[in-house]
């Protein structure tokens, strides 16, 4: 099955250029297009995508409401991934801790867009750990958010999904941590879905944020 991407930008040209890139895979499908935020949960509803890549900065509805709006509104909703101009940019990061899995630079290349869009999909590595660690360390809260530090608190990680974690923030896949930590892939999965529901976070990047704004992983 390919995998379906809904595109939502207000430059048209922007979704022309993602439509032209994603089409070319065999494994891509692009099954609908949007000018705004405020249109992307009835089109979620309607074409039932896998990854949705919104643009951060939208002048009715931005990315980041959108976000809150989707995961808030939509049983079993598509992964987010945010395409935006600037890296480093408190828009990202802001749209990170609403609940995206990613971000993706609207000046990157046609094969890191592929490769951007394949692992938000697969969600088995952190897209860019080195930029989300950036935007902790600019933007978080230096390990002071408390709603983080409860989080964690309540997670009461055992030692091993601890150090399961602090690899997680580097952006090791399953398969490099079990390499890391001389053991199966499958356990690693086992690790990596408990310290989720122990966070009570959707996905690896929401994790690696709780991680970072408690104050567990230096993002620096």
């Amino acid at each position: 099955m390919p995998v379906r991407v809904l595109l939502v930008d207000d430059e048209p040209l922007v979704r022309a250029g993602l439509r032209a890139v994603l089409e070319a895979e065999p494994d891509m499908e692009v099954v609908g297009e949007a000018a705004d935020g405020a249109a992307v949960i009835p089109l979620v509803r309607q074409t039932r995508p896998d990854v949705v890549a919104m643009d951060v900065r939208m002048p009715l509805l931005d990315g980041i409401e959108a976000t809150r709006a989707l995961l808030r509104t939509v049983a079993d909703p598509p992964k987010i991934l945010v395409v935006t101009t600037f890296e480093n940019d408190e828009y990202v990061y802001e749209a990170l801790r609403a609940g995206a899995d990613g971000f993706l630079l609207k000046r990157a290349r046609p094969a890191e867009i592929v490769h951007a869009v394949r692992l938000i999909a697969e969600g088995e590595s952190l897209l860019f750990p080195a930029s989300v660690r950036q935007l902790a360390a600019e933007y978080g809260d230096g390990g002071g958010n408390r709603a983080a530090r409860a989080a964690l608190e309540r997670a009461r990680l055992t030692e091993r999904e601890g150090e399961v974690l602090r690899l997680m923030a580097r952006g090791l896949s399953n398969a490099e941590i079990a390499a890391r930590l001389v053991v199966g892939t499958e356990t690693v999965k086992s690790h990596v879905s408990a310290v989720l529901a122990k966070l009570g976070a959707r996905d690896r990047t929401q994790a690696v944020i709780t991680a970072y704004e408690s104050g567990f992983v230096a993002p620096g």
